[in-house]
């Protein structure tokens, strides 16, 4: 069987409310399941590819700075 994870994660979300998709990603940070860490992982791929150089430098600023 042949999954196509990043296909699955944005169809079950597409055209999924603001509530929605911050319940999702609430759910999935509040558990301690590492089934959800891929889904999230498409989530974040979504969010780069999608924002430009000075967000992006945000974001990579403060995982950086919560890893410390």
């Amino acid at each position: 069987m042949d999954i196509n994870l990043r296909k699955a994660v944005t169809d079950n979300l597409k055209g999924a409310s603001f509530d929605e998709v911050f319940k999702t990603i609430e759910d999935a940070t509040s558990t301690t399941e590492e089934k959800v860490l891929p889904g999230l992982g498409v989530l974040f791929e979504v969010l780069w590819h999608t924002s430009d150089e000075t967000f992006k430098k945000t974001i990579a600023s403060k995982v950086s700075e919560s890893l410390h």
